[in-house]
This record gives C-alpha cells, sequence and structure tokens, in this order.
C-alpha cells in the first residue's frame, strides 16, 4: 500500500504532524521503534499516581500549542512551585535567603546576556556577572573564597540540570533560544504528559483514533531510500524487512539517533552541510531517579530540596561515590505524593544510567539521610526508576543545547531542518524535532512545533 506520507517516531513533532496530515485528507503511515508512543514523554504508574520519566512541565503558558490543547480539552495543569530548600552537607539548612537570592540572579543571566559578551561560556559569563553583583549586594559574601567556590560547583549543577549539560562553560552564552511567557513549570500532575498525546490522537477517553492514521509500533526503520526523481516514491524499510512507499517521508528520530545513524539510514546519503549540523548541535543528558516509598515522607512544599556540598565534605567522599555529589537535588512530582525524584545531568548521569540498581538505590537513600536526615525520618524506597536516555539506542539523549559552536555557526538548526528535494524541487525527506526549532528547542512544545511546521511544508494551500 502506498500513503501519502510516513512519519518516522512518534515523539511530540512525529505525533503532531502525523495528525496535522491525517486530519487533512492525507493517508499517513506513523512508525514507532518502540512499543509506547511519546518518545522522550514517558508517563509512569508509580506509587499512588504517576510521574514523568521523561519530560515533566508545560514550559509556558502563551503561545504554547501543548498548553493551549490542554485548556481546549477542558484539562486542569497546575503551576508546579519549584522553590527550594537548601540543605548542606554537614546536615544543616542553608540561609537560604541569600542562596536563592544568588540563584535567581544567576538563573536570569542565563536568558540575559549583553551583545559585547556573546563569545563567553554561560559558566564564565554567570561567574563574571556574579562577581559583580557580590560586590554591590554582598561585599563580605565576596571574600569568602570558599563559600564562592562552594555556591559556583553548586550553581554550574544547577545549569547544567537546565541544559541537560556536562558543564556550564561547554554552553554558548549566545543563544537563540527563546521562552514562552507566562508560568514556567505547568504540570498535567494526575492525568500525565501521556494525555497529550491521547489528545491529539483522539484516544483520550478511549476516543477513536484518527481513520486515516495506520501506526505501527516495534517497527524501526533501517533505511530511507529517496529519490532524486520526481516520479518515484520513497521507500521505508523496517526491522522486519517490510518495505512502505510514500510521497514523502517526515523524520523525527531525536539528534542523538540521527548522530549515531546518518551514516546508514539514508539513502542516498546525506550531504556535508546537513551532516555537519548533526554533528555540530550538542546533545544533552538530562536524568531522574525516580523512589517509590510506602508513605508519603517529605513535605511537598517547597517542591525542591538541593544538595549543597562544601569542599570539604566533597573531598570524604569515596572516589567510586563521587557521582553522588553531582545529584543537584530531589523534587516531588504533583502527581504522585510517595514518590520522589532525583536530578542529574551530563556525564554522570551516563554512569548512573549503567550502575547496579541497588548500588544507585542504597547511595541515593544514604545522601538523603546525610542532607535531610536532621530534620526526617528517611525511610527505606520500595521501588526504583532510572530514566535511560542516553542508554536507550532510540533517543541516545535528552534533548539539545547551545554549544561553543552556536557563535560560528548560527544557522545549525536550521540547516538540520532543512528538507531534502528531488530534481523538481519536492521535499522528500523532512525533519522535524526539538533540535530543529530555532526558537524553542529542548522542549516538547518546540518539538510539536516542528511537526506542525513540517506538516505544512507539505500542505501549502492549507488554512491550518
Amino acid at each position: 500500500m502506498n500513503y501519502d506520507t510516513i512519519v518516522v517516531g512518534l515523539g511530540a513533532a512525529g505525533v503532531t504532524a502525523a495528525v496535522t496530515l491525517a486530519k487533512a485528507g492525507k493517508k499517513v503511515l506513523a512508525l514507532e521503534a518502540s512499543d509506547r508512543i511519546g518518545g522522550r514523554v514517558k508517563t509512569v504508574q508509580l506509587g499512588d499516581g504517576v510521574v514523568e520519566e521523561g519530560a515533566e512541565w508545560i514550559h509556558g503558558t502563551v503561545k504554547n500549542c501543548i498548553y493551549e490543547t490542554a485548556v481546549k480539552n477542558n484539562i486542569t495543569v497546575l503551576a508546579h512551585n519549584i522553590d527550594m530548600d537548601i540543605f548542606r552537607s554537614d546536615g544543616s539548612k542553608a540561609d537560604g535567603e541569600i542562596i536563592k537570592d544568588l540563584i535567581s540572579f544567576c538563573l536570569d543571566c542565563r536568558t540575559n546576556s549583553a551583545p559585547g559578551d556573546t563569545e563567553l561560556s554561560l559558566g564564565d559569563f554567570i561567574i563574571m556577572r556574579l562577581t559583580r553583583y557580590l560586590e554591590g549586594k554582598y561585599p563580605r559574601l565576596k571574600t569568602d573564597r570558599t563559600f564562592i567556590n562552594d555556591f559556583l560547583d553548586f550553581m554550574n549543577l544547577v545549569i547544567n540540570n537546565y541544559e541537560a549539560a556536562n558543564d556550564w562553560k561547554e554552553v554558548s552564552i549566545q543563544s537563540s533560544y527563546e521562552a514562552c511567557p507566562g508560568e514556567q513549570h505547568m504540570s498535567w500532575h494526575k492525568y500525565g504528559y501521556k494525555t497529550y498525546f491521547e489528545l491529539l490522537l483522539n484516544t483520550y477517553n478511549n476516543g477513536p483514533g484518527l481513520p486515516n492514521l495506520d501506526i505501527k509500533l516495534n517497527s524501526e526503520v533501517e533505511e530511507i531510500k529517496w529519490p532524486h526523481d520526481s516520479r518515484a516514491n520513497v521507500e521505508v524499510t523496517i526491522n522486519d524487512g517490510s518495505i512502505f512507499r510514500s510521497d514523502n517521508v517526515i523524520v523525527t528520530v531525536s539528534l542523538g539517533v540521527l548522530k549515531e545513524r546518518y551514516t546508514t539510514l539514508f539513502n542516498p546519503t546525506l550531504a556535508g552541510e546537513k551532516i555537519s549540523a548533526i554533528n555540530n548541535i550538542s546533545m544533552g543528558v538530562m536524568d531522574k531517579i525516580i523512589l517509590k516509598f510506602d508513605k508519603p515522607w517529605c513535605p511537598h512544599a517547597p517542591s525542591f530540596k538541593a544538595f549543597f556540598w562544601n569542599k570539604g565534605d566533597k573531598d570524604k567522599v569515596p572516589e567510586d561515590d563521587v557521582w553522588i555529589t553531582k545529584v543537584f537535588a530531589a523534587s516531588n512530582p504533583l502527581g504522585s505524593s510517595n514518590a520522589l525524584t532525583l536530578w542529574t545531568s551530563g556525564d554522570v548521569a551516563k554512569l548512573v544510567e549503567i550502575l547496579p540498581e541497588d548500588v544507585v538505590k542504597s547511595k541515593l537513600v544514604e545522601l538523603l539521610q546525610k542532607f535531610m536526615g536532621t530534620y526526617y525520618v528517611i525511610p527505606e524506597p520500595t521501588a526504583i526508576i532510572r530514566s535511560t536516555w542516553y542508554l536507550n539506542p532510540l533517543t541516545r539523549g535528552s534533548y539539545s543545547y547551545d554549544n561553543m559552536l552556536t557563535p560560528l555557526y548560527p544557522d545549525l538548526r536550521s540547516v538540520l531542518a532543512a528538507p531534502l528535494l528531488d530534481t523538481s524541487g519536492r521535499p522528500r525527506v523532512l525533519f522535524a524535532g526539538e533540535a530543529t526549532n530555532t526558537k524553542h528547542f529542548s522542549t516538547v512544545h518546540g518539538a510539536s512545533e516542528t511537526g506542525l511546521r513540517e506538516a505544512k511544508r507539505l500542505l501549502p494551500n492549507s488554512k491550518i
């Protein structure tokens, strides 16, 4: 059977593209390599509700397609207050107001750079600005090098958990990212982020789906053969040897998968400029370890409990356990009252993915006891979930960020998004996914926007 379009991957970009085309009357086949829909959105049943192994929040409430979809369908999403309690490695609580002020200042620096500072890394830029800020507001702290160094180590982790980076000096201050206005941490809470996909696909509350859309799970694409000849079809081969034909194909696999497989996935192979974009945009890793307990014990307000190490305590940590010093915080998910999410990123996240589960669980309990044991009785967790976005061959990372090459090659994302054309100028292979969004990369709404963008490219006369 021939299709109008084949969509590869059923994350936010793929589902949006497939649904948009199917609703416009096109016959669409969606191929998903895994056994579920959602991509890097993964809602999991845990404890007395649900938790998010992948994307946690809707970022922004103005001109945000995710938020608009929830509101349109009368689904109430809740603002997740991410204020912090700061716990120290000696078991005490920190002077939260000063540290919170410094954190807020540094996060503002992350999104407000001056034109003359664009060649700096994000880390160097924040350090420079923070030094000036301390001179003006906290002059006594400026001479406390021990505190400053401990705070910079902590803030590095905070930034890395936003960027999915390994170090804030690997991130460029020059970025085209734009936040949607409004609350940045809206939660699907008891519904789970999976609800977004059910609403799009018309399967929410046992809806019938979409008649023009065929979905095949467990169907990993091995080759996309695309023609220069305008009369020929695109041929997509999957892991069981089946070949599907269509007028065009929209590829929505993650940047991490493209990095690993672009040499074998496309026939003919990709050209130099596209390869350069794939290789030069960074794919970050942001991972969670989610612990379930028999009953709630950790207060939900404030939601985040951050771990602030002092150097003396950090130096005493055995070499094999140093990874725990890179776990930035624990937070209370809104979808489950008896679960706790711990956050880490970069190389440590990759390590935690492969450590034995019992080691991870026991060390994290020790971490919680060290920082919070003075104030709470820390029970033994009864279950653990680890995200494995880097280990997973269908993702190879969490989301992209702007690295230090960005100022030199500002058009990389646009190049990545450009379709492959046949001799008549028709797009035959199209690209979507968060990494192809120049303004809203790293977000679910950014991914969805690119799916809509590519569907519109195939529907030039549509009023969508």
